[in-house]
């Protein structure tokens, strides 16, 4: 693994100045979406004790981190290794956040706790649901040109913070409507294997575009 991701970052060619400011610019938004994000999803998680929502906003949390790493992997001071650790970090990350989406709904399949209404959450997963996409589509478009292979995770983090958040809807709306409890928890169960998909090409150092 590590001979892959070292070649990886070998023939990485250094992004223009241009480009690394575009990647500050749209990695600064994501931080400062995902901090409002993560507060407001956790703090609704917990009030209507919601799986789906505690996944969700897990999800923001980790997205958080990453796009800070990843903040961190361009800055001015970061070193000829940085890309490899970035890469390793937003891959574990999306380990991390695949463990708290299972531990989450598992815990509401067990009966440990009871979902509630949180209109506040699904307004937060409808704007989720708007900004995340477009965010995901230009971090793969800089990945593919910068041979990031932790700016693709964090795309992928991206992408998935959307994708869970359709889910999570769809599965908080069938709960407020037909009242069928374990619709919450199987909703974010739903988003694992991709999560895990993911996960597995950050770590291998595998940037958007590349073979």
């Amino acid at each position: 693994m590590d001979g892959i991701i070292s070649s990886v970052v070998s023939i990485t060619p250094a992004p223009a100045q241009d480009t690394l400011k575009q990647i500050r610019r749209i990695q600064a938004i994501t931080i400062a979406w995902m901090s409002a994000e993560a507060t407001l999803s956790l703090w609704t998680a917990w009030r209507a004790r919601s799986p789906a929502l505690a996944a969700f906003g897990g999800d923001s949390a980790v997205e958080l981190l990453s796009a800070t790493v990843v903040l961190w992997r361009f800055g001015v001071h970061a070193s000829k290794h940085a890309e490899q650790h970035a890469a390793r970090v937003a891959g574990g990350l999306l380990f991390t956040l695949m463990a708290c989406v299972v531990l989450a709904s598992a815990m509401s399949l067990l009966h440990y706790s009871e979902p509630r209404t949180s209109y506040l959450g699904m307004a937060v997963l409808v704007g989720a649901a708007i900004i995340m996409p477009a965010l995901a589509k230009e971090k793969r478009r800089l990945s593919a040109l910068t041979g990031s292979a932790a700016l693709r995770a964090d795309a992928a983090e991206s992408a998935l913070c959307a994708y869970l958040s359709i889910i999570a809807l769809m599965g908080l709306v069938v709960h407020t409507v037909w009242h069928i409890a374990w619709a919450d928890p199987v909703a974010a169960l739903v988003i694992t294997p991709l999560i895990a998909f993911e996960a597995r090409e950050a770590m291998r150092g595998k940037a958007c575009g590349c073979s």
